[in-house]
């Protein structure tokens, strides 16, 4: 959670690493907008994109119109499928790119992942004065992306109210983080 108030922050989901940690770890799912809530409250917030895949069927909108309704902006990437019958659908580089791009309007980042690959964006970032949390299961996130950011927040231990255990919960919140103020 973001210790000092008044910092402009920006969050960046990693989408699926947080769906499917939530899932296979606690099989629940995660209240992304509680989530955001928490760990931004007293801040303001620059921006908040969760970065998603989209399959063919279309059967993850009512979870997409679920993170809009909770204040959160949508990149929305296709699921390539390969000849092999693999899925892939890869946003790192996007997440990366966006925070690089974001963090002259920001004093802090929130980056919602466990991936190791991101530890070099969290050494870029804190090598420009932006103040680095992640937010993940740390059964799942890799040790240098934890021992590498300023602050990590563990949802399995910190966060268990952002877990939903029932389907018939949406997979976010409703709210429309009514506490701080967006800004562009």
């Amino acid at each position: 959670m973001i210790t000092q108030s008044n910092q402009r922050v920006a969050v960046f989901i990693d989408t699926q690493n947080m769906y499917h940690s939530a899932k296979h770890i606690h099989t629940a799912r995660l209240a992304f907008g509680k989530v955001v809530e928490a760990i931004t409250a007293g801040s303001t917030i620059v921006r908040v994109i969760a970065y998603v895949a989209k399959s063919k069927t279309g059967e993850e909108s009512a979870f997409f119109e679920a993170l809009t309704e909770a204040g959160i902006e949508l990149r929305v990437k296709d699921v390539q499928e390969f000849s092999s019958g693999e899925k892939k659908a890869d946003w790192d580089v996007g997440m990366a790119i966006d925070a690089v791009k974001l963090a002259p309007k920001c004093d802090a980042v929130v980056l919602m992942t466990g991936d190791g690959d991101f530890v070099p964006l969290v050494e870029y970032l804190q090598e420009h004065g932006i103040y680095v949390e992640a937010a993940a299961f740390a059964e799942s996130t890799n040790a240098t992306l934890k021992e590498t950011v300023d602050k990590f927040f563990d949802l399995s231990t910190q966060g268990k109210e952002f877990l939903m255990r029932t389907k018939s919960v949406s997979p976010t919140t409703k709210s429309k983080l009514p506490h701080v103020r967006i800004t562009y």
